[in-house]
Formats: structure tokens, C-alpha cells, sequence
């Protein structure tokens, strides 16, 4: 049955080319237009995968797995050069084993936007700074890359949800996530540019200093993060890198909690062979004091780490990439120590501007040092799966 599967998503791929030649006229554009001295656009996202995943049963099955989402902005532009505007997205559907960073609540983000000669300025739930400036490395389809995906293939059958909800990489520092904060990004001058950010509690209600955050022990207040990106051609070869940081301040904490640190960095290198042919690699490594990412189980002792390297090679409309993961989340106060790794090979054809079409192998395995996984395995769960992805934006 894998073989078959496999063998059907290599087909897939392959007469998707010839076939997508009727499509290339087909294209969706966002719905656009202007109310008075506003100018409004709502578009979106929807996408969805078949795959086979075999892990340790009861789990081994064929199943799929979507996501949809709406993004919508209203902008005024004066002649000044001054721009006015507002962001949202909303998360219409996802199911357990697609969705987001940001809980996959239907209000995903929502924030005002000042444009000017000297800089942008966000405020409302947004990404911070470093995140919106991180450089993790090229993906041949970024929904389902190792490193922070928006869909998986494995499901944990004692909560129905994801295996990697227990650790996931993420090599990008995100981990003010898309609380209330303003932000100011300065233009990029000399090919750089930097951006800072501040976020004063877990709130979720569009402005900031609203509350205090949830009323939790050790929660996080007061986060401040600041980052740098530079990037610049020389020859063929574009050149792109990034630093960033999070700090936080732990409020109502327990014994062995303290304030946050994140911190990550990231290369990539874009090679034009030719008008048709690209070679990117590159990867990005970040590390944090907050259990798996978890920002309310900030440690005194040990850290959770994320790697991240990969490659892709594009001609034309086709790509063809590779991926590697590996992620430890150090025990402590009870909790287990945890480690991943992560393999993942995978192709994709642009049929148009909208569309893309990929299909792949993917590799998980976990390792801990006490307790054991869903299948009762005490310290190592291998998994791996055959996907075919399609996504669509508009």
C-alpha cells in the first residue's frame, strides 16, 4: 500500500506539469477596491493534505488534514507618503492536526499600521520583531516544513491531537506570539534593517496594556525584543541573515521559574545559476530558557534548543528540497527531557500564481528521558509519513 502511494505521488508530480499547462491563464486575485478615500483587500489561504502515515499502532492509518484562513486590510495612502491602515486574519477552519502558533482562534491577528519615510509602526495582535525578521533557511513548501509547520501527518490517539503538540521546532524566535504589542521596524538602509517590539502581558485584546494577561502563575510581562536583518546580492549569489531576542520579566513565579530568554539566528544563501535555475541553502538555530517554547514554563536551569538546515533547488516551476531538525527541550522540575529529530524530502510544481502542488517523505523521531509516549514506549517513538500537499493563496 506505501509503495502504491508513493509510487501514485511521484505520478502526481510528474503529469502535473503537462497537465498545469491549461491552467497557467487560470489565476484568482484578491477581491480589491476603494470605499471613499480607503482602498480595502480580502484574500486568503486554503490548503490541505492526503498522506500515509505508519506509526506505532494504534495510529498506523491514511488520513488528511486542511486549514482555511481570510486575510483582509484597509489602507489610506495621503500624498504625503504618509499610510494609514489596518490588518486582520482569521482562521475560518482547521482541524487537530492543522493550525497555528497562535491557538488556531478564529482572530489570528489584528493590528493598525503606520507607514512613513522613517519606518513602520504596528500596533495590535501581531508577530514581533523577531520573528517577522527571522531567517530560517528556504522550504520548498513552508505549510508543512519541519520547522514550525501549519499541518502535520501525526496523531496522538490519547488527546486526538497532533504528536509534535508534546515538542515542535521552531527555530524562528516567536515566542511573543501574536499578543497585543507595537512594534517599529526602521527602513532598510545598506541592506539592513532593524525592529523592536514590545508586548506588556499575554493579552490577546487587539491593544495593548489592556490587561495584565491570563491568571496564571509564572506568566510573562514586559517583553522586549529587538532584531537585525541584512541582506545584499553579490554576483549571482544574494545573501540573507538575521539575529533577534526576546526578554521577559516572570510575574506570580514559582520555585525554579525565572523571566524569559529567546534568542536565535539565521543564514540563507540564494545562488541564480542561470534565468531559470536557483540553489538556496542555509538554516537557523535558536535557543530559549521556556520549556519546549512554552513562554509560562520559563526555567532557572536549562534550555530548549531548535535547529534547523535545508536546501532547494528550483527550476522554472519546479522544486525539489531536503530538510533537516533536531530539537532538545532539557527536564526539569519533574518534566522529561525531550529530543526530535526530523528528515524531510519533498517536490513541488507552481501550477500558476495561486496554486502549488507538492508531495514528500517526512521523518519524526522523538526520544525522552523518563515517562513514556502514547504507545507506551519508554524512551523512543519513530514515525514517518507520504503526503501530497496542495495549497492555494490568494
Amino acid at each position: 500500500m506505501r509503495v502504491s502511494f508513493l509510487a501514485g505521488t511521484a505520478l502526481a508530480l510528474l503529469v502535473s506539469g503537462p497537465a498545469a499547462a491549461a491552467w497557467d491563464d487560470w489565476n484568482l486575485s484578491p477581491l480589491d477596491g476603494m470605499v471613499g478615500d480607503l482602498s480595502y483587500t480580502i484574500g486568503g489561504q486554503v490548503q490541505g493534505s492526503v498522506f500515509d502515515a505508519d506509526q506505532p499502532k494504534p495510529s498506523d492509518s491514511w488520513g488528511g488534514t486542511g486549514a482555511a484562513q481570510l486575510n483582509a486590510s484597509l489602507q489610506r495612502d495621503y500624498d504625503s507618503g504618509l499610510s494609514l491602515g489596518v490588518k486582520g486574519t482569521f482562521s475560518l477552519f482547521h482541524d487537530r492536526l492543522s493550525g497555528d502558533n497562535y491557538g488556531s482562534d478564529l482572530l489570528a491577528k489584528l493590528y493598525g499600521v503606520m507607514q512613513t519615510g522613517l519606518g513602520r509602526v504596528e500596533v495590535g495582535m501581531a508577530d514581533g520583531a523577531a520573528y517577522q525578521l527571522a531567517v530560517t533557511g528556504p522550504t520548498v513548501n513552508g505549510e508543512v516544513s519541519l520547522d514550525n509547520p501549519n499541518a502535520t501527518f501525526f496523531r496522538d490517539p490519547s488527546t486526538g491531537g497532533a504528536v509534535i503538540d508534546v515538542f515542535a521546532l521552531n527555530s524562528a524566535v516567536e515566542s511573543s506570539l501574536n499578543y497585543a504589542k507595537i512594534s517599529y521596524f526602521t527602513p532598510r538602509l545598506f541592506g539592513v534593517q532593524v525592529g523592536f517590539s514590545f508586548t506588556p502581558s499575554e493579552g490577546k485584546d487587539v491593544l495593548p496594556f489592556v490587561n495584565n494577561g491570563p491568571n496564571i502563575l509564572n506568566r510573562q510581562k514586559s517583553l522586549w525584543e529587538g532584531a537585525i536583518s541584512y541582506t545584499d546580492s553579490f554576483g549571482p549569489v544574494t545573501l540573507h541573515s538575521s539575529a533577534g531576542f526576546t526578554v521577559g520579566h516572570g510575574d506570580r513565579k514559582t520555585a525554579g521559574h525565572a523571566g524569559l530568554t529567546d534568542w536565535g539566528l539565521g543564514a540563507e544563501a540564494d545562488w541564480d545559476i542561470d534565468d531559470d535555475t536557483r540553489l538556496a541553502f542555509g538554516g537557523a538555530y535558536r535557543e530559549a530558557n521556556s520549556y519546549t517554547f512554552d513562554i509560562n514554563n520559563a526555567f532557572t536551569t536549562g534550555a530548549t534548543r531548535s535547529l534547523h538546515l535545508s536546501t532547494v533547488l528550483t527550476r522554472g516551476s519546479w522544486s525539489l528540497g531536503g530538510e533537516f531538525g533536531h530539537g532538545i527541550a532539557d527536564g526539569a522540575l519533574g518534566a522529561p527531557t525531550l529530543g526530535i529529530h526530523a528528515y524531510e524530502v519533498d517536490a513541488a510544481y507552481q501550477v500558476n500564481s495561486n496554486l502549488q502542488l507538492s508531495g514528500g517523505w517526512q521523518r519524526l523521531i522523538y526520544t525522552r528521558d523518563s515517562g513514556t509516549f502514547y504507545n507506551g514506549a519508554p524512551h523512543r517513538l519513530g514515525m514517518h509519513a507520504l503526503f501530497l500537499h496542495a495549497v492555494i493563496n490568494i
